[in-house]
């Protein structure tokens, strides 16, 4: 069976970005590049054969009617963007495969508006098909018992007395996620059994589905583009916030703030902005001291940190969660975005595969990351003037 045999079974935020570039920028062309982080336990380049069969038959796919009137449905999707979606096919020759020594060299190159959805119906197929090749009954089975002492572990939480705000806990992991029926498996659990905890899921087809509630703002890719659109680079940040509030007019109100790290975000980040967004949203760098410095900042701009929110979604589980929770819960509202340990906690390893921004209009684009390991750009002459430019030191 196709690993992926809908187009909706993918991140809500590819669909408010893709709209935003679409009614913005849709001139603009794109390069996305895969990178696996980890050493897999066999090459990735085994994979070649049918990743390409599976990449052909995503192109096959066209979005169909229920699909569009779901997306449609969503009080910030325009008409004329379904209109798009209607008629819109991803296009084979703007991604290509080939084995590089033991690893898959995966390059979706062409219009960002024709290319920029292919990152997560990517990374899903890779992990999909990695992981048919070990025994899926065994995974299954500490699978299924690792997730019941999640269920359980909330259902201790629940006995503890609450903080100010609600814990409040996603699915986020449609792109590292052993299987497509393992995700729905999980998601349907945490909602039938943790459901004053578990809020939503990212993945727009498990929330039409099931009846939840749709997770998603803007990613890397979206802030990242504004570094090669004309714009003087140290207002990248501005222009690219500044689109978002004038597309969505209050909706969608989470902003990222790690592109070129919280420091230079919050330099950013003025009155103006911090009034209009509903929060922020973490991704890399430790968590708490994070939260602290945005709290900080809330109370230098006399903003009351308790009407905000915090999303937290950086290589979290459930006990890590919970720890922030008691940090900062009594101070500002929360929420917990959750992908790996939610969806591909087997007894394996799991694969840490990314698909970034890596070019837009035949410029380097890149994120200095607060975590080690996540910068990911090849051109380091401008990996050393975005560091100059944002007073960022080099790791």
């Amino acid at each position: 069976m196709a690993v992926i045999t809908s187009l909706i079974d993918t991140d809500l935020y590819k669909f408010t970005m893709w709209q935003a570039m679409l009614h913005r920028h849709p001139q603009t062309q794109a390069e996305y590049t895969f990178k696996c982080r980890n050493r897999p336990e066999y090459p990735l380049a085994e994979l070649l054969p049918e990743v390409e069969r599976e990449l052909d038959h995503l192109c096959s796919l066209q979005f169909r009617e229920d699909e569009l009137a779901y997306v449609g449905g969503l009080r910030f999707i325009k008409s004329d963007f379904v209109d798009f979606l209607r008629i819109f096919r991803f296009q084979r020759r703007f991604i290509d495969v080939q084995a590089d020594g033991e690893d898959l060299r995966i390059v979706a190159h062409g219009p960002q508006v024709h290319v920029m959805a292919f990152e997560i119906f990517v990374l899903a197929i890779v992990n999909e098909l990695y992981f048919r090749r070990f025994d899926a009954q065994r995974a299954l089975e500490e699978g299924r018992k690792r997730l019941a002492a999640k269920i359980q572990m909330l259902r201790d939480f629940a006995r503890r007395p609450q903080k100010a705000h609600p814990f409040e806990l996603f699915d986020f992991g449609v792109r590292r996620r052993f299987s497509g029926a393992w995700q729905r498996e999980v998601v349907a659990r945490f909602q039938g059994e943790a459901p004053q905890f578990f809020k939503g899921t990212s993945n727009v087809l498990l929330a039409r589905d099931l009846g939840l509630v749709p997770i998603g703002t803007m990613a890397h890719e979206y802030l990242q583009t504004y570094q090669a659109l004309g714009v003087r680079l140290r207002d990248f940040q501005r222009a690219a916030l500044e689109d978002w509030v004038q597309e969505y007019r209050g909706d969608l109100g989470t902003a990222l703030t790690d592109v070129v790290g919280m420091d230079a975000f919050l330099a950013d980040f003025d009155l103006y902005f911090a009034k209009l967004f509903d929060g922020l949203r973490h991704d890399s760098g430790d968590p708490i001291e994070w939260g602290e410095k945005a709290l900080a900042h809330y109370r230098k701009l006399r903003i009351d940190a308790r009407t905000k929110r915090m999303v937290f979604s950086d290589g979290l589980d459930l006990q890590k969660s919970i720890e922030i929770y008691d940090a900062l819960a009594d101070r500002t509202q929360l929420g917990f975005g959750i992908g790996t340990n939610l969806t591909n906690d087997m007894g394996l390893t799991a694969l840490n595969i990314v698909m970034k921004l890596t070019a837009a209009n035949g410029q380097p684009v890149a994120k200095l990351s607060d975590s080690p390991g996540k910068t990911m750009c090849s051109d380091e002459t401008f990996l050393a003037y975005l560091r100059q430019v944002f007073q960022v030191k080099a790791p």
